[in-house]
C-alpha cells in the first residue's frame, strides 16, 4: 500500500531532526511531486543521471545526501540545474536530501554506518559542531599494518584510497568522518589516533600528515558517503512496507 508523501516526510522529521542543524542547504523536501509514494529511489547526489535512473526504475521519491540550492550558489534556475529540476517536475518525482542531518545521526548515518561495513569498535566522537558529533574514534578489531589498513578500505569501498603512511607500525586506534572532513585531521592528531580516514585531501593535509605521523587514508567523498541514505531508505521500506532501491551513480571523487 502507498503512503502519502506528507506521511514519509513527517517520519523524516522525527528521524533525522533537519530543524537542529545550521546547514548549507535546505533539508527536506526540496523539490515535491506526487502526493503518493509506493517506491524510494536512493543515492548519493541528485544528479541528471541518478534523476533519470529513478524515472526508469518508476521511483515515486529520489532521496539523496545532496540535493539543491546550497548556500553560495546561484539561486537561479538555469543551465543544469533547471534541466535536472525539468527531469524531476516532469516525471513528478520527489526530491527530498539531507546533508548533515544524515551525516551525523547515531546509528543510520553516514559515519556511523562507515565504521559498521569496516568492522571498527566505536569508542567516541571526534569532534562537535553546532553541538552535534563530527566524525567518530574507534579501535579496529585487530591491528593492522598500513597496508593492511589500506586493503581493507579497497575492498569494502571498491576504490584505492590515496595514504600517507605514518610512523606507527600497527594501527590500532582510528577516526574517520565521511566526505569532505579533511580538515579534521588536527582533532585526531591532538587525540593521539594512529589512523584518520576522512572523504577528502587537500594539499595542506599530506603535510600534517607526514609532519605528525599519523597515518591518513582519503577514502573518497562518494565512497565513503554511500552508506547512510541507503540505511534510510532501508528504514523507511521497513517502517512502511513500500519498496526501496539504492542506485549508485559511480563518482571517482
Amino acid at each position: 500500500m502507498p503512503i502519502s508523501l506528507n506521511e514519509l516526510e513527517s517520519e523524516l522529521k522525527t528521524l533525522l531532526r533537519p530543524e537542529q542543524f545550521n546547514d548549507y542547504c535546505p533539508n527536506g523536501m526540496q523539490v515535491e511531486g506526487r502526493k503518493e509514494v509506493s517506491k524510494i529511489v536512493s543515492g548519493v547526489t541528485a544528479c541528471r543521471a541518478l534523476i533519470e535512473a529513478a524515472q526508469d526504475n518508476d521511483a515515486d521519491v529520489l532521496l539523496v545526501h545532496h540535493g539543491y540550492f546550497w548556500k553560495g550558489e546561484d539561486q537561479t534556475i538555469t543551465g543544469l540545474k533547471k534541466g535536472r529540476i525539468e527531469k524531476l517536475l516532469e516525471s513528478k518525482l520527489s526530491l527530498l536530501a539531507y546533508h548533515l542531518p544524515l551525516d551525523v545521526h547515531q546509528d543510520l548515518g553516514n559515519n556511523s554506518q562507515l565504521g559498521k561495513l569496516l568492522g571498527f569498535k566505536t569508542t567516541g566522537e571526534l569532534g562537535k559542531r553546532n553541538n552535534h558529533p563530527m566524525g567518530l574514534t574507534g579501535e579496529l578489531a585487530e591491528p593492522l599494518s598500513c597496508e593492511a589498513l589500506t586493503n581493507l578500505l579497497r575492498d569494502k569501498l571498491g576504490r584505492d584510497p590515496l595514504v600517507v603512511a605514518g610512523t606507527a607500525e600497527k594501527i590500532t586506534s582510528v577516526a574517520w568522518c565521511t566526505g569532505a572532513a579533511q580538515d579534521y585531521i588536527q582533532l585526531a592528531i591532538d587525540k593521539g589516533i594512529d589512523a584518520y580516514i576522512p572523504g577528502e585531501v587537500s594539499e595542506s593535509t599530506f603535510h600534517m600528515a607526514r609532519e605528525s605521523g599519523i597515518h591518513f587514508f582519503s577514502a573518497g567523498h562518494h565512497a565513503t558517503e554511500r552508506y547512510g541514505v541507503q540505511a534510510v531508505g532501508e528504514y523507511l521500506a521497513e517502517k512502511f512496507g513500500i519498496e526501496h532501491q539504492f542506485i549508485d551513480i559511480d563518482n571517482p571523487v
